[in-house]
C-alpha cells in the first residue's frame, strides 16, 4: 500500500496505480476542457494521432465544482508532464510490461534487431521529478522484464487499467473532501420524525436499550452457533473413531471387537475355600490343582504335567462357579471368566477369534486360572448342518488351544456345566479336560454349614436350630438355601421383627416348597372340615406307623394347588430305603382318603386324595418291576413294560394292585384305632390351621396346646 500524506485532512490512503491512473485521466479531462490540446500532429500518420489515454468525464470524477486552475494546479504537482513525441506512434503498453525510463530503445533492440523510428518517450521525465515521482521506486536497469503478479502488485505498478466511466469511490472523497456523503445522526433522526422535544431523552433512551438488547441477542447466537458446532465437532471425532475400530459399523459393538478387545483377568484373593460349604468331596480334588498353581516345581521335577483342564459337573446352583474362584483364590493367581455363550456369535469366526484372544491374554499371564461357564453352550458335539456350515468352528479353535502343537503350559481351564452327556467326546478326552470333579446337592450336613453360613449375615433369633432346617429341605441346592434365607429375612421385615426365627424360616420353607399362601380364598365350613380330617388321617398314620418319617409340621392353609399338606422331616439324608420305609410311605398317603370315608361315608369321598394315589402307585409300581419285592415276580426289572408280553403286563397290574390294597386296609385298621386322636387333632387344626411336631405331639397326648 502507498500512503500519500498532503496538508489537506483527512489523509487518503491509496493503492499508487490506482491513484496514477486516476490522475491520468483527470489530466486529460483537464486538457479537453480548457482546449488545450498537447497532441503533435506533425509528420504523424492519421490512424496514430492522439494518445491512447482513457477520457475521464469530471462529472465522473466528481470535481465539477472545482476551478480549471486549481485543477492544473494540483494535477502537475501530483503528477510530472505527460508529453507524447510528434514523431512515435503512439499506442498502449501491455500492463503486464515494466517499462525503465532509461533503456527501453536498447530493449527494443535486443528483442527485435532494429531501432524504434523515434519511439515512447520515457513515461517520467529524467529531470525535474515530481514529488510523488520521486516516492515512487523507478527501476534502473538496462533490460525490462515480467514481473511476478504479487510484486507487481505490492510495488504498484502495472495494475489493470479501469474501465472507462468508472470512478474510484476514494478519489471523489479525496477531491472533494467535505462534499462526502452525510450520515444521519440522532439528532437529524429525531427532528426529521417530528418527535416533540420532552420526549427526546424517552427515544434516546429507548434507542440504546435496543441496540444493547440487539447486541446481547447477537452475542447469545453467536455462542449458540459456537456450541452447535462444537458438539458437531465431536460427534464428528466419535464417529471417525467408531469406523476406525469397527469394520462394519460406526459404533463399537462386542459384536466385531473380539472378547472385548482386551481381556482383563480378576484377582480372587478375598474368595478361598473357606466360602465354599457343602463340597468338601470337590474341595478335596481341587486341593491338588492350588497346590499345582501355588508350586508348580514340587510337581515338574518329578516328570509330573499340569493338567490342562477339569470339569466340574453338577446340578444348578451348588457351587461350580464358587468352586473355580476358590482355586484362584488359594493359588493366588489372575482368574479369567467368561461364559459359553459369550464365543457364540451370528458373524463368521468371531467366537474363534474371542477364543484366541481370552488364551493369548491367559498364556501371557501364566500360572492363571481360565474359567468357562456353561461349557456345553460352546463344547457341544458337533454335526454336520448345512444350515450352520461354520458352527464348529469355534469348538475346533478350542480344542486346538487346549491341546494343539503351541505349549498351553501354567494355564488351567476350569469348564462348568449341567449337562456331560451333551459335550463332545474330543473335549472330555484325557489331554484336555483330564479331571471330572463331580459337584452334588449338598446332604444334611452340608445344608446346615451352608445354612449357618448366610444365617450369620442377618440378624437371627439364638434359638434358631440350622439343623430342623437342614432336616426339612431335602435335595436344596446352596443357591436355593441362600434362597430361604433372605425369603425369610424379607418376612420378618414385612411383618416388623427385629430378628429372624424360626417361624419366619419356616413360612420360607413352605412357600419355596408349595407356593406363597392364599390367604384370599374363601373356603366354605364343610370343606374346611373335609381338609381338617383329610390331613389328620395323614398325621395319625405318619406318627403310629413303623418306619415312617417323623412329622414336622400340619396345615389347612391353602397353598399353591393345595387346601393342605402335613410336611415330613427325615432325621437323616436317605441314601436307600427298606421295604418296610416304602410300604410306610404307602400307608401315609392312604390316610387322607380313608379319613374322609370313615369320618363323611363313602358317598362324600373327594378329589383331594388325587395326589397321594399318584405317590402311592409309583412307590409299588418301584417296589415290582425295579426293586424286585414282589414274590411272584421275583427279582427281575422291567424297565418297559411296553415290549413285556400280554401276561407279564398283567401280572405287574396285578402285583400292584395288591400293594395298594393291602396299605388302604392297614391305613383303615389303624385310624378305627385311634379314632380319638384323630378328632380332637382335627378339631386343634380346624382352631389354629397350622400345629408344628411339638403341637401335633401334644395333641395326641390329650395335653392341652400352649397360648400362643
Amino acid at each position: 500500500m502507498f500512503s500519500l500524506s498532503t496538508c489537506l485532512q483527512p489523509q487518503v490512503t491509496v493503492q499508487l496505480s490506482h491513484l496514477i491512473n486516476a490522475l491520468h485521466s483527470l489530466r486529460g479531462s483537464v486538457s479537453s476542457s480548457t482546449s488545450a490540446n498537447h497532441k503533435h500532429k506533425e509528420n504523424t500518420p492519421e490512424p496514430e494521432q492522439n494518445c491512447t489515454e482513457p477520457s475521464w468525464n469530471l462529472k465522473d470524477l466528481g470535481v465539477t465544482d472545482l476551478g480549471i486552475d486549481q485543477l492544473n494546479d494540483l494535477v502537475d504537482r501530483l503528477l510530472p508532464r505527460v508529453t507524447c513525441h510528434e514523431s512515435s506512434p503512439l499506442r498502449t503498453l501491455p500492463n503486464i510490461w515494466s517499462t525503465s525510463h532509461l533503456s527501453s530503445d536498447s530493449f527494443f533492440l535486443n528483442k527485435h534487431g532494429f531501432s524504434k523510428m523515434g519511439g515512447v518517450t520515457s513515461v517520467f521525465s529524467r529531470h525535474n521529478k515530481s514529488p510523488l515521482q520521486t516516492l515512487m521506486l523507478v527501476p534502473n536497469r538496462g533490460f525490462k522484464t515480467l514481473k511476478s503478479r504479487t510484486r507487481r502488485l505490492q510495488g504498484g505498478f502495472d495494475s489493470p487499467v479501469e474501465p472507462e466511466g468508472f470512478t474510484p469511490s476514494f478519489m471523489k472523497g479525496f477531491l472533494t473532501r467535505d462534499k462526502g456523503p452525510d450520515v444521519e445522526t440522532l439528532d437529524k433522526l429525531l427532528k426529521n420524525k417530528n418527535i416533540p422535544e420532552g420526549q427526546h431523552d424517552a427515544f434516546k433512551t429507548g434507542f440504546a436499550e435496543g441496540f444493547l438488547k440487539a447486541q446481547a441477542l447477537t452475542q447469545r447466537t453467536q455462542e449458540s452457533l459456537r456450541r452447535t458446532r462444537l458438539i458437531l465437532l465431536v460427534l464428528l471425532l466419535v464417529g471417525l473413531y467408531g469406523l476406525s475400530k469397527t469394520p462394519f459399523l460406526s459404533v463399537r459393538f462386542r459384536t466385531t471387537s473380539g472378547l472385548d478387545s482386551a481381556v482383563d483377568p480378576v484377582q480372587m484373593k478375598n474368595v478361598t475355600f473357606e466360602h465354599v460349604k457343602g463340597a468338601e468331596e470337590a474341595k478335596n480334588e481341587l486341593q491338588e490343582v492350588v497346590e499345582f498353581l501355588r508350586n508348580p516345581q514340587k510337581f515338574t521335577v518329578l516328570g509330573g504335567k499340569l493338567p490342562k483342564g477339569i470339569l466340574l459337573v453338577g446340578p444348578p446352583g451348588t457351587g461350580k462357579t464358587l468352586l473355580a474362584r476358590a482355586v484362584a483364590g488359594e493359588a493366588d493367581v489372575p482368574f479369567y471368566y467368561a461364559s459359553g455363550s459369550e464365543f457364540d456369535e451370528m458373524f463368521v469366526g468371531v467366537g474363534a477369534s474371542r477364543i484366541r484372544n481370552l488364551f493369548r491374554e491367559a498364556k501371557s499371564n501364566a500360572p492363571c486360572v481360565i474359567f468357562i461357564d456353561e461349557l456345553d453352550s460352546v463344547g457341544g458335539k458337533r454335526i454336520e448342518s448345512p444350515m450352520h456350515p461354520y458352527s464348529r468352528q469355534t469348538i475346533n479353535q478350542l480344542l486346538a488351544e487346549m491341546d494343539g502343537f503351541k505349549p498351553n503350559e501354567g494355564v488351567i481351564i476350569i469348564g462348568a456345566t449341567n449337562f456331560p452327556e451333551a459335550l463332545d467326546n474330543a473335549l472330555i478326552r484325557p489331554g484336555r479336560f483330564d479331571m471330572q470333579v463331580t459337584v452334588p446337592r449338598p446332604d444334611v450336613k452340608g445344608r446346615t454349614e451352608i445354612l449357618k453360613w448366610y444365617l450369620k449375615k442377618i440378624k437371627v433369633d439364638t434359638a434358631v436350630e440350622a439343623e430342623v432346617i437342614a432336616r426339612g429341605t431335602v435335595g436344596f441346592s446352596g443357591a436355593d438355601l441362600e434362597n430361604l434365607v433372605n425369603q425369610a429375612a424379607l418376612k420378618a421385615a414385612v411383618d416388623g421383627k427385629d430378628m429372624v426365627t424360626m417361624k419366619e424360616l419356616e413360612f420360607a420353607k413352605d412357600k419355596i416348597l408349595m407356593g406363597p399362601e392364599r390367604k384370599s380364598a374363601e373356603i366354605d365350613e364343610k370343606n374346611k372340615e373335609i381338609t381338617a380330617y383329610h390331613e389328620s388321617g395323614h398325621a395319625i398314620i405318619a406318627y403310629y406307623t413303623k418306619g415312617a418319617m417323623p412329622i414336622n409340621k400340619a396345615t389347612i392353609m391353602p397353598r399353591g394347588p393345595t387346601l393342605g399338606h402335613v410336611s415330613m422331616l427325615p432325621e437323616n439324608d436317605r441314601w436307600s430305603e427298606t421295604r418296610a420305609q416304602l410300604l410306610a410311605q404307602m400307608d401315609v398317603s392312604m390316610g387322607g382318603r380313608v379319613a374322609e370315608e370313615l369320618i363323611f361315608g363313602n358317598e362324600n369321598i373327594t378329589t383331594g386324595a388325587s395326589s397321594d394315589f399318584d405317590s402311592a402307585t409309583k412307590i409299588a409300581k418301584m417296589m415290582v418291576t425295579r426293586f424286585g419285592m414282589s414274590e411272584k415276580l421275583g427279582v427281575m426289572t422291567y424297565t418297559d413294560l411296553t415290549k413285556q408280553s400280554p401276561e407279564t403286563q398283567a401280572a405287574i397290574e396285578h402285583e400292584v394292585r395288591i400293594l395298594l390294597r393291602d396299605s388302604y386296609e392297614r391305613a383303615k385298621v389303624l385310624l378305627k384305632s385311634h379314632a380319638k386322636e384323630h378328632k380332637n387333632l382335627a378339631e386343634a387344626l380346624l382352631k389354629y390351621e397350622t400345629l408344628d411336631a411339638k403341637e401335633i405331639r401334644m395333641v395326641l397326648e390329650g395335653k392341652a396346646i400352649e397360648s400362643r
